[in-house]
């Protein structure tokens, strides 16, 4: 899969080229994804993992549904209570949703959505082999959630905002599904600094979690400016793509400059609530109108990592 394919112009281009690459990333084994960047192909010999994060004896994993396609591990930091209602955005084959299921456990409800027919079925299929009875799949676009207003207690997602075009529309998503007092818990690739525009035009990249990416600051701006509480960087991890898949699109005199420029591609899981009273609260800030900002907290960093292909790693 290193053939080039022309950069997608228009949002409905991008869902179309995410929805087949996660499609053909459905119908792969592991072992093909974990040996692929984000299951898309043509990844590092130089690393076996370029975002995930181990799942490996966290409760609730179900290997089978673990398709090698996160960037973290955010269930982690959702504070996730028994009995309640969890959502988790892009959920693949279903390993989020199994672990957080058995957080809240059989009197709570987890709900996955996936735009990718292949990834519902798959995660279907996993979910009836558990015999889990209080998780379901439903197919639909995360800026047009298939959920009620005010329902979810905890929203969960892994790598995947920064597929969707318009990011802003999805957290409004988020706002208005969430009960008043609700939050999530989302793991996602964020950029400091420009990447070079080899890398950021290419459509390979794109479904491989990187060139879809925004800068923190907007990422962050965005979460405050649509009024939500209590915004914590709970993990950072910088992601260091390899050289063989850096040569695959620049020059290594390109390769150096880049380096040496101090852009940064980094993994972080961020947190945030719905204040009560923000029912009203469901549609993006009117740009015309100044936000109001809100304090942001990083509580922790982790040291160098790898940019991911392997086990956990979700852009789906």
């Amino acid at each position: 899969m290193n053939t080039q394919v022309s950069t997608p112009s228009s949002p409905e281009e991008i869902k179309d080229l995410v929805r087949r690459k996660y499609a053909e990333i459905a119908q792969q084994d592991k072992d093909t994804n974990a040996s692929s960047c984000c299951g898309a192909g043509g990844c590092s010999t130089e690393v076996y993992n370029i975002m995930t994060d181990d799942y490996t004896g966290t409760k609730g994993y179900a290997a089978d549904a673990d398709l090698g396609l996160g960037c973290g591990l955010p269930v982690e930091f959702a504070g996730i209570k028994p009995g309640d209602t969890v959502l988790d955005l892009g959920s693949g084959a279903g390993n989020d949703c199994f672990v957080a299921r058995a957080e809240t456990g059989e009197d709570g409800r987890v709900i996955g959505v996936d735009f990718t027919p292949e990834m519902i079925a798959k995660a279907k299929a996993n979910a009836t082999v558990l015999g889990f009875q209080n998780v379901e799949f439903r197919q639909g676009d995360i800026e047009a959630l298939p959920v009620s207003s005010n329902m979810v207690d905890v929203v969960v997602s892994n790598c995947v905002l920064n597929l969707v075009p318009d990011k802003r529309k999805a957290l409004s998503e988020v706002l208005r599904v969430l009960k008043p007092d609700g939050h999530f818990s989302i793991s996602d690739v964020v950029l400091q600094g420009e990447l070079p525009a080899k890398i950021q035009s290419s459509a390979e990249l794109y479904a491989g979690c990187v060139s879809g990416a925004l800068q923190e600051s907007e990422y962050l701006g965005i979460i405050n400016e649509l009024g939500f509480m209590d915004v914590v960087i709970q993990k950072r991890k910088p992601i260091i793509v390899p050289d063989d898949i850096l040569i695959q699109h620049m020059s290594a005199e390109e390769i150096e400059a880049y380096k040496a420029s101090g852009v940064g591609i980094f993994s972080i899981t961020v947190s945030a609530a719905k204040k009560a009273g923000a029912e009203n609260l469901s549609k993006p800030a009117d740009h015309g109108e100044a936000a109001p900002l809100i304090a942001l907290t990083e509580l922790k960093a982790d040291d160098a990592g790898s940019c991911g292909c392997g086990p956990g790693n979700t852009c789906s």
